[in-house]
């Protein structure tokens, strides 16, 4: 979420009075993340996020945007877009194309228990079958094709076990995804990059999923690797946390329990969700955009964790899981 096109004061007032959201108060651009410009606007009627998106298009935009209106409105905690006169969604700001959402109450839980990664399972799961009826369909763009085309533009800059490693964890993910297991694995709208800092608690009640950006449609299965790899990890070693593990899947599985060929692939997708993010980190780490207050994050975290999901698979569904 940082700030790659600064909004003038007035260019924001006169969006959110456009869309009946009160007079602005305050302007403040937001820290973090490496895709959006975003900002914090407080007007008199309450407090919204201002979205600029430089990267997605306006085409791609109405499935993000339409996805989290479908989810608000089956009871999922998700922004919920402001719409115009005419019912739009996405807007334009400095020549770019936005978005305007109700800012979530709580605040990033950023060293979870188990009780917050059960919280997290629960609600992933409800928010999956929410999306079962989801009409629009848009890959996940940040999915397989996507790292076989961005592995060649990070490989020179890595030494020779990094080198190594990424060729191999490549073969085996289209190997993988050429099976006939693969193939048999539900799919539908997933969050893709639900870590962490895009979940909020008010108190302890969960309160908030923000951030559906990298959001398309690709398996669930990936989506609750995503979380485990990030929820459930020694974040300094990059292992596998059981207790935090168990939690999360045994709430998620509560709600909606994994099918054979989910639980045979877990470990292989948890190996691709560590590749997808290391990939990333190191693309946006040796190849980065100008930005104010850009903070990359440093690609080596999900290189320890793709090492270890590799060389040490944990058997993480319980036996009452499994059964």
């Amino acid at each position: 979420m940082a700030v790659f096109t600064p909004v003038p004061f007035d260019t924001a007032r006169n969006l959110l009075l456009r869309l009946g959201l009160g007079e602005l108060q305050n302007l403040e651009g937001i820290e973090g993340g490496i895709e959006n410009t975003n900002y914090f606007a407080t007007t008199d009627q309450g407090a919204w996020v201002l979205t600029l998106f430089e990267r997605l298009t306006a085409e791609q935009l109405p499935f993000y945007l339409r996805l989290m209106k479908h989810l608000a409105q089956r009871g999922i905690p998700v922004p919920e877009p402001a719409a115009d006169v005419r019912g739009q969604l996405l807007h334009s700001v400095c020549g770019k194309p936005a978005a305007v959402v109700n800012r979530l109450a709580g605040k990033s839980v950023l060293a979870p228990e188990p009780q917050h990664c059960a919280a997290v399972g629960d609600m992933l799961a409800r928010m999956h079958l929410a999306g079962r009826d989801f009409e629009l369909r848009q890959p996940n763009l940040r999915g397989l094709p996507w790292w076989n085309e961005t592995a060649p533009l990070v490989l020179p800059h890595l030494d020779e076990a990094q080198a190594a490693l990424l060729r191999e964890e490549l073969a085996y993910q289209n190997h993988i995804a050429a099976s006939s297991r693969y193939a048999a694995l539900p799919r539908g709208p997933i969050h893709a990059d639900l870590f962490r800092d895009n979940v909020l608690f008010d108190g302890d009640r969960l309160s908030g999923f923000f951030d559906f950006y990298f959001a398309g449609v690709d398996t669930w299965l990936f989506d609750l690797a995503v979380c485990l790899n990030d929820w459930a990890i020694d974040w300094h070693a990059g292992r596998h946390d059981p207790l935090r593990a168990a939690a999360m899947l045994d709430a998620y599985q509560a709600v909606r329990p994994l099918e054979a060929a989910e639980r045979q692939l877990l470990p292989a997708m948890l190996r691709a969700g560590a590749l997808r993010f290391w990939i990333s980190r190191l693309w946006d780490w040796y190849l980065p955009r100008e930005a104010r207050m850009l903070k990359p994050h440093d690609p080596a975290h999900f290189e320890r964790v793709l090492r270890e999901r590799a060389t040490h698979p944990a058997v993480i569904l319980s036996e009452s899981a499994t059964a």
